[in-house]
């Protein structure tokens, strides 16, 4: 697509209005895209809702975020690990304790490129594990919460969803044959982009339209996301990359992943990114998204596989 709608300078955050008394769920906040995220929504008045791991990285980034932002800030940080069902839904449990609503649950938490086949505990690869079941499951348990709020669920997705199979191994889920940490990658993040639009679908079924969906990717930035689970090549190679005019600020990646929290009037069936060379860098609006990851059959059925591996029921 050559227009952007945007345009040619494409979305940027100065479009984000007044966010006072709006409250937004991020997870992995504590650095790239999610910080950067955090900090834009912070800065225009919202209250922040922090998902992540690492205790000690989250009092760091409040830390920071205090520094430039000033002490009023609204942030509350929760623990939560996507690698543990467990931890998904006690995170959850405490989201809706302390969060009487909820305007957009962003899901830009992710693992890649783990050199080795590793489980989870509740035995799935991780890859899939992190990325795509345990997000599944904070969406589900996070719904009514949202679906209250009239708000939005906004998935970040990544350009990787084309450059594996271009299905889904359901007769190996765990890919016990044939692990490769690029094509399980590609696996989970196709995995969680189809159930965007399926998840779309089935709202669409029963006439609720107050819950909006989306799919984005930030494109190629500065992140520390293969800094912190690729082989030490991988890194290497990455590194080397993040040198170069191809990739783009960690800021710059969060406008996409910003504009479908906050932008009114999106097109949910569209898939939203960077839309200059490769989709990794450029003006950030909407751009094509291949024909197999909106593949009605298959989507279906690994939604149905979905809720069955992490008992999600999803209250629509």
């Amino acid at each position: 697509m050559n227009t952007n709608q945007f345009g040619k300078k494409g979305w940027t955050p100065d479009r984000i209005g007044n966010l006072h008394g709006k409250t937004y769920v991020i997870t992995g906040t504590t650095s790239g895209t999610g910080f950067e995220a955090t900090k834009i929504l912070l800065s225009k008045g919202a209250k922040v809702v922090m998902l992540n791991r690492n205790p000690k990285k989250v009092e760091e980034s409040i830390k920071t975020l205090k520094l430039e932002l000033g002490n009023p800030i609204e942030v509350l940080a929760i623990k939560m690990d996507l690698a543990e069902q467990a931890s998904v839904k006690k995170a959850a449990e405490e989201v809706i304790k302390n969060a009487p609503k909820i305007d957009a649950l962003i899901c830009n938490a992710a693992i890649a490129q783990v050199p080795k086949q590793t489980l989870t505990v509740d035995g799935f690869e991780s890859q899939l594990g992190v990325n795509h079941y345990s997000n599944f499951l904070l969406q589900a348990l996070l719904y009514p919460r949202i679906e209250a709020s009239k708000g939005r669920i906004v998935v970040v997705g990544s350009m990787g969803y084309n450059l594996g199979i271009k299905t889904i191994q359901f007769d190996d889920m765990n890919w016990n044959k044939n692990y490769n940490p690029n094509a399980v990658y590609s696996q989970s993040k196709l995995a969680q982009i189809m159930c965007v639009y399926e998840l779309q679908d089935r709202l669409k079924e029963v006439g609720k339209s107050d819950v909006k969906v989306y799919a984005c990717h930030p494109g190629a930035s500065r992140t520390s996301l293969i800094r912190t689970s690729g082989s030490i090549l991988t890194r290497f190679v990455w590194q080397l990359i993040k040198l170069s005019p191809f990739v783009q600020s960690a800021e710059k990646g969060a406008y996409p992943q910003l504009m479908c929290a906050t932008e009114s009037n999106l097109d949910q069936s569209s898939f939203y990114g960077p839309t200059g060379r490769n989709n990794w860098t450029g003006p950030v609006g909407e751009h094509k998204l291949e024909p197999h990851a909106k593949d009605k059959a298959i989507a279906k059925r690994l939604w149905n596989l979905s809720e069955k591996e992490t008992g999600a029921r999803w209250n629509i």
